[in-house]
């Protein structure tokens, strides 16, 4: 019953002519508008000409044109994305190899102070470092900032090693003078080690350089290596 049932609409489907399809489609002229994707399976008319008449090829037409406009965009946005990338990848790369020239704990800390800021493009880099039992008098200066134990985590947050901010209210506690200049910031945990406390290194901006929504690959990676350079030069003066 049921093959015979199969067959009889197989045949029913297949004795469709065009007479029967341009009544149906004459009792719903939305169909097309429904079913826009059917324009790229068919073979353009000539150009129809009379009142009341639709140019099905200007339609096929426009269609195609839409789905061209729409790979253009995705492309312009893929390539965009790859400067970028490849811009932030370049400069992670510049700072690091600065870090690593560094032969003094001193010069390292100016280079995260005055060097990261030209190098990353942001206003702002300082090193901060909560209170404990290390000792913090070869690590808090004017270039570095001091935290009560517990900062980082909330900073940062537990668990976490990076935190993007869109919208920073400093009240000094991390850039200290330069507070009110930062708009946005980046916070990367730095690790406590053998002879090191747990601290961050924080990048600020003035304009909306960081948001949530970024990838923070290449700002992990350096601040694994300052925590590697903090902990090989502060160790060595221990």
């Amino acid at each position: 019953m049921s093959a015979n049932k199969t067959g009889a609409a197989g045949a029913e489907a297949s004795d469709l002519n065009p007479e029967q399809v341009v009544d149906y489609l004459a009792r719903h002229p939305e169909f097309f508008e429904n079913n826009g994707s059917l324009f790229a399976t068919m073979a353009a008319p000539g150009r129809w000409q009379g009142g009341g008449v639709v140019d099905i090829q200007k339609v096929m037409l426009d269609k195609r044109l839409e789905e061209i406009e729409e790979l253009r965009n995705c492309a312009i946005e893929v390539i965009e994305t790859s400067r970028t990338n490849m811009t932030v990848q370049t400069r992670t790369h510049a700072a690091v190899l600065a870090l690593l020239t560094a032969a003094t704990f001193e010069q390292l800390v100016r280079v995260v102070g005055e060097d990261l800021p030209l190098l990353l493009d942001v206003d702002v880099a300082i090193m901060a470092f909560e209170a404990g039992d290390q000792s913090l008098a070869a690590l808090v200066s004017s270039e570095t900032r001091y935290l009560r134990k517990g900062s980082v985590d909330e900073l940062i947050g537990e668990d976490k090693d990076v935190r993007l901010i869109r919208e920073l209210n400093d009240d000094g506690t991390v850039f200290g003078g330069a507070a009110g200049l930062v708009r946005s910031a980046a916070f990367a945990r730095l690790r406590p080690g053998r002879t090191t406390p747990a601290g961050m290194l924080a990048l600020g901006s003035r304009s909306g350089t960081f948001h949530p929504g970024q990838g923070s690959e290449m700002l992990q990676f350096l601040a694994r290596v300052l925590e590697a350079c903090v902990q090989r030069w502060h160790g060595n003066r221990s």
